[in-house]
């Protein structure tokens, strides 16, 4: 009964007498090894906390819903995006990259943006963040690009040699390094920033046809974003700014919300495409595949535990629903392993049944044991397939994912296209203004000028000279070194 008085109790059930003094022999001591209450406390206290993820460490949630708004039927068998005003339960986490639990929200970098659908057909996550690109495009060197922006193994110090050492080698980084460095780099709130899936992603319509997709999650709140001083101090003040703002705002029932738009290519035109569509480094212009709308995201609840429902929520980009699939792009196969493989390592083999990543549809699998298994472990059903029992789990033919030709020798090769400039340098000369383009070159020159490693800043001025001459001769003025002398015309 609600009005029922609680008392406490140990983990096991049983009351507690005194919370406030331990067993002890006598009045002075010392303490007793029978203490079972407290040896409980101390023992779970030193256990509070699982390791913290490597990347995307701070991070805040909520609850909501997502509701479609556009027939996308023809493109996509995914029963939650199936009719006009089909709404779905969801969670979402933001979060910081590389810092640390305590780091400070206000920081330069990019945000994490994953989403949790909770289909009728088990859940759906789109892993992403809030730019449209990433610094790399291969995942085997996913480790060493996320070395570069942790602490050096030596110092425990974050470290700008490594940093701009491994971006000026990795000419493939420059869009994704000139999103950061421009006005988007330091959103004012996780309400008022863009949310994008990034890699290409395949829908799959009930006839088999296949399209390849974009994710953009436009927010509602209007893009607002942080001075580099307004920044700064608030990473002083209040370093948990981002996550204060998104609490206060779903507490005062002011809910944030994303209208989410695709972008659609024919399987054909990939084939023929001006360059490889699944690269995560480059972008899809959008006079060649326009946004289409699907629908619309709430968040208008707050978790009630933070450990509980944040900390421990678990996100994958290989958790699809029927009509949805993975693409050949290599960052996204290498993730595909990686994060369900963390979270076997950081919250156990079950962390799929813990509450805030449990499926709303039923789960039906042959896997058990392992560590905290706590949901009745299959009970007494067999645990092997193929079986010969009727009433076991069987599997549906028609949810295989669908088929695609593959050609070519077995070998470690690089993608057929090196333009790592006309992106970056469409952004520089043409999206941007002259006050954007200005605030870019001081920011890259701030974070540039710790650099000490010999060659480092003359090999990046190379890569921005290639993007555009002017963008590498005005960061060379304000590091005040010059610009390589085989680029001077």
């Amino acid at each position: 009964m609600s009005g029922e008085k609680k008392y406490l109790t140990t983990a096991s059930g049983a009351p507690v007498g005194d919370n406030q003094n331990s067993i002890t022999a006598g009045h002075r001591g010392p303490t007793l090894i029978q203490d079972v209450h407290l040896l409980e406390k101390l023992a779970h206290f030193n256990r509070e906390r699982v390791p913290e993820r490597v990347v995307h460490a701070k991070g805040a949630g909520a609850h909501g819903y997502f509701e479609v708004t556009n027939d996308v039927s023809k493109y996509t068998k995914a029963d939650f995006l199936s009719e006009v005003g089909k709404k779905t339960p969801m969670f979402i986490r933001f979060s910081t990259v590389a810092g640390e639990l305590g780091s400070a929200d206000t920081v330069r970098d990019p945000r994490g943006f994953a989403v949790k659908f909770y289909t009728d057909e088990g859940n759906y996550d789109l892993v992403g963040n809030n730019t449209p690109v990433f610094f790399i495009r291969d995942a085997i060197k996913f480790p060493d690009f996320i070395h570069t922006q942790k602490r050096n193994p030596q110092t425990h110090l974050k470290d700008k040699n490594a940093v701009w050492d491994f971006w000026s080698l990795s000419p493939e980084s420059l869009h994704q390094i000139t999103i950061l460095h421009s006005d988007r780099g330091i959103p004012a709130t996780y309400r008022h920033m863009n949310g994008y899936g990034s890699h290409t992603f395949k829908w799959v319509n009930k006839d088999g046809e296949s399209f390849y997709i974009k994710y953009h999650f436009k927010t509602d709140q209007g893009v607002k974003n942080l001075d580099v001083e307004v920044a700064d101090k608030l990473a002083g003040e209040n370093p948990d700014y981002h996550t204060e703002d998104l609490f206060n705002a779903i507490a005062d029932s002011d809910y944030p919300s994303w209208t989410l738009k695709v972008q659609i290519m024919p399987e054909a035109d990939a084939l023929n495409y001006r360059y490889d569509p699944f690269d995560v480094t480059k972008v899809w212009p959008h006079e060649d595949y326009p946004l289409v709308e699907v629908g619309r995201m709430v968040l208008d609840r707050n978790p009630e535990n933070y450990f509980a429902e944040v900390e421990q929520a678990a996100f994958s980009p290989g958790h699809f629903v029927p009509g949805i699939e993975a693409s050949p792009d290599k960052m996204l196969q290498g993730r595909l392993f990686a994060y369900s493989d963390a979270h076997r390592y950081r919250i156990g083999a079950n962390h799929e049944s813990l509450p805030i990543n449990r499926a709303k549809s039923p789960v039906n699998n042959y896997q058990r044991d392992g560590f905290m298994s706590h949901d009745g472990n299959g009970g007494s059903t067999i645990n092997y397939e193929p079986n010969s029992y009727d009433n076991a789990p069987k599997e549906t033919p028609e949810n295989k994912t669908s088929p695609y030709e593959v050609s070519g020798f077995a070998d470690s090769v690089p993608y057929d296209n090196e333009d790592h400039y006309s992106q970056p340098r469409a952004l520089f000369r043409d999206v941007m203004n002259d006050d954007e383009r200005e605030r870019l070159v001081q920011n890259f020159a701030d974070h540039m000028s710790a650099v000490t490693k010999e060659g480092v800043i003359e090999r990046q001025l190379e890569n921005f000279h290639k993007v555009d001459p002017e963008l590498a001769e005005r960061v060379a003025a304000k590091l005040n070194v010059d610009v390589p002398s085989h680029l001077k015309k």
